[in-house]
């Protein structure tokens, strides 16, 4: 494949794909902020904005990403990969903190409504399955760009269809779908379902997503129905 069809290929995902995942994150927290301030909802005490400070940083990371000129800019200097790794990391830590604050709201007792623990729950297991899968998307042999080249590095996924190059079309090789849903797969079996990684640190990502996913899902969501009854 040219170059120019490498950066091209990549910058559709990038922008048409990963770009629409992060503001579908920016949504959730912003549709919990809305909820708890008009049903007077709180996180361990904090008040209900505390779910937006983390949308202000995540769009002023996303927008020189949307945009072409600023993407370009960023290229030209070197610093469109540290941009977009920024991002998912402001993501992951907000999301993380976020667990930990209900977890603590939770074990303290200030959690006493069904529905609003499930819409809190919801939000940081949703939040986790996007941010792991553009992880493993943005890491994986390098990046979007490095794995699509002529000599890519070795994997650190193994998909079936790389295995079995018949169970797919020519010149097949994984998008971001293909991460967010081993992802989601991840976050619901707690163990690799589709693609199995290979090297340590692709094992200790999956293994910290399936630690956060099933404490979510666990406890949290335990909890909401307890309530609900």
């Amino acid at each position: 494949m040219l170059k120019g069809g490498v950066f091209h290929e990549e910058e559709v995902e990038s922008r048409w794909e990963a770009g629409p995942f992060v503001v579908l994150v920016i949504v959730l927290q912003s549709v919990v902020a809305i909820v708890s301030e008009r049903d007077g909802w709180k996180l361990w005490g904090l008040p209900w904005w505390v779910w937006l400070v983390l949308v202000v940083p995540e769009a002023a990371l996303l927008l020189p990403l949307a945009f072409q000129g600023t993407r370009r800019k960023l290229e030209q200097l070197g610093r469109r990969r540290t941009v977009a790794m920024a991002l998912v990391a402001v993501i992951s830590t907000g999301n993380a903190l976020a667990l930990g604050a209900l977890l603590g709201s939770l074990l303290s007792g200030q959690e006493r409504s069904g529905a609003e623990l499930l819409l809190k729950g919801m939000t940081i297991w949703g939040t986790n399955v996007i941010a792991f899968g553009l992880w493993f998307w943005g890491l994986d042999r390098g990046g979007p760009i490095t794995r699509l080249e002529e000599d890519p590095p070795a994997p650190d996924f193994q998909f079936p269809q790389m295995e079995n190059p018949k169970l797919a079309e020519p010149g097949w090789h994984p998008r971001l779908m293909d991460y967010v849903y081993v992802s989601f797969t991840n976050s619901i079996a707690f163990s690799p379902t589709d693609a199995m990684p290979l090297t340590r640190w692709a094992k200790m990502l999956m293994l910290t997503e399936s630690a956060i996913s099933a404490t979510t899902v666990l406890l949290v969501t335990a909890r909401s129905i307890n309530i609900l009854k």
